[in-house]
This record gives structure tokens, C-alpha cells and sequence, in this order.
């Protein structure tokens, strides 16, 4: 974990999908193929930007660990 994601936890802003898969450690192209495929990722909804690009919640390594 880098220091710019622990960062990005203590305030809470949302992370993107590449942030998060570092922090799962797995490929953030798993994380968009669950997404395109049913429309979260277990349980997290990301915020979908204009772009395309997909912004999680901040606290979405505590919720993936309540189940």
C-alpha cells in the first residue's frame, strides 16, 4: 500500500478502481469486468464520472470485509 492510498483512506475521498484493486490486491481490470458483468463489485456501487472512469467509496475495504 502506498502512501498516496493510505492517504486517500484517512479523508475519506472516494478511490479509484486502480487504487482499489492495489489494496485488494488483484488486477483492476477484474474489479471492471465484475462491474460491466453485474453492475457492482460484490457489494460496493461505484460513482460513474462523465469520463467513464469509476470512483469507489472510501470505505469500501470495510464494507467488502462486513460481507
Amino acid at each position: 500500500m502506498t502512501v498516496q492510498q493510505l492517504a486517500a483512506i484517512e479523508t475519506h475521498r472516494p478511490i479509484t478502481t486502480e487504487e482499489l484493486a492495489a489494496l485488494l490486491s488483484i488486477r483492476p481490470q477484474s474489479i471492471r469486468k465484475r462491474f460491466c458483468q453485474t453492475g457492482a463489485y460484490f457489494t460496493l456501487r461505484p460513482v460513474k464520472l462523465p469520463n467513464g472512469r469509476l470512483l469507489w467509496p472510501a470505505d469500501a475495504l470495510d464494507k467488502l470485509a462486513e460481507g
